[in-house]
């Protein structure tokens, strides 16, 4: 708005010398030119107006668009981190009812046990690879990758240093991620 003030005062400043030596050329009749002057300045001023309120307009409506695709974007990485876990929930509910019903099994035997067990451990096995969690279990001899293996203890051992001799507790990977390292022993 002070600029469009100052625009003003400059083109009324502008058309005041005009004026003036008009009257004094012709002290009876106006100026045929000074008129005109001021009605193109004017013009001009309504085109640069109507050009700030257009550009204006076109910077809130750019801005308001910023705001909501920042807004889509959070909401989209809240609901990614809420729900991120679905699949591999979906994929370890069978698991969870395969062990509620062995406990509801009334007079179970040993083996009818040791069947379930090992059903329930091929559903969790199954739902672990569906959602890319391996595991990590070296064998006896390889080399210790720091890594993938936290070493518990070094024991005297009849193979090549810093080689895995026992795994005490294995390790999990989420895809390239190391969820748990793999606890071994390694050789002296």
């Amino acid at each position: 708005m002070q600029d469009q003030e100052k625009m003003q005062e400059q083109a009324e400043q502008m058309t005041q010398p005009q004026e003036t030596l008009a009257t004094e050329q012709q002290p009876s009749a106006e100026a045929p030119g000074a008129h005109a002057g001021g009605d193109v300045a004017n013009e001009k001023l309504a085109a640069a107006e109507a050009k700030a309120a257009e550009m204006h307009d076109a910077f809130l409506r750019a801005k308001a668009d910023a705001e909501n695709i920042r807004r889509r974007a959070q909401e989209d990485i809240a609901k990614a981190h809420k729900f991120a876990i679905e699949s591999f929930a979906e994929a370890l509910v069978p698991v969870k009812d395969s062990l509620e019903m062995a406990l509801k099994v009334e007079t179970p035997s040993v083996d009818s046990l040791k069947e379930g067990v090992e059903m329930t451990l091929k559903q969790l096995s199954a739902a672990f690879e569906r959602n890319r969690l391996a595991e990590i279990n070296p064998l006896p001899g390889e080399k210790l990758d720091p890594m993938k293996h936290q070493a518990i203890s070094m024991v005297p051992a009849e193979q090549e240093a810093n080689t895995i001799v026992t795994v005490l507790q294995k390790g999990y990977m989420i895809a390239d991620r190391l969820l748990r390292p793999a606890l071994v022993t390694v050789a002296q």
